[in-house]
């Protein structure tokens, strides 16, 4: 049986480089759309992206973060590799902050494999469109999550 299979971009692109995951996602749509993968935009994240979750068996969530690394900088990890490095310092600027949705996908049992591509933001504030910094870094920043699509799924 084949396994079911998501890619999710999550941010909001009013807000400078919150927007990169759905930015990414939408380059994966345009350049590197595979037909056994389904995407979404989530925009920010709630509650809803758990019942999404839960219907896959891996996803994959693309989305802004704020680690303290360089601006565009990207790390791709499980949620079983990460969860317990995760602070209130990794936070994500939506609706729940990336330790609430994993902690929350845990105590619901939830089964899917769940991994992370974190790509750290510099500035978020209330504009349209990526900093300089992270416009330069994005076409690098989408091959390499293409790579690791094809490479894991």
């Amino acid at each position: 049986m084949p396994k079911k299979i998501a890619i999710i971009g999550i941010g909001s692109t009013l807000r400078r480089d919150d927007g990169i995951g759905i930015m990414v996602l939408e380059s994966l749509l345009k350049f590197y759309k595979r037909k056994d993968i389904d995407y979404f935009n989530f925009g920010n994240a709630s509650f809803d992206l758990l019942h999404k979750i839960k219907t896959y068996d891996a996803i994959l969530l693309i989305d802004g973060i704020n680690a303290g690394l360089g601006v565009g900088e990207l790390k791709i990890s499980e949620l079983k590799d990460i969860e317990y490095k995760l602070d209130n310092s990794v936070t994500s600027t939506h609706e729940l902050n990336l330790k609430s949705i994993f902690e929350l996908a845990k105590k619901l049992g939830i089964k899917t494999r769940i991994y992370l591509a974190g790509i750290q933001v510099g500035e978020i504030s209330f504009k349209e469109g990526l900093s300089e910094a992270l416009r330069y870094r994005k076409e690098d920043i989408v091959k390499e999550i293409a790579t690791f699509i094809d490479k894991i799924f």
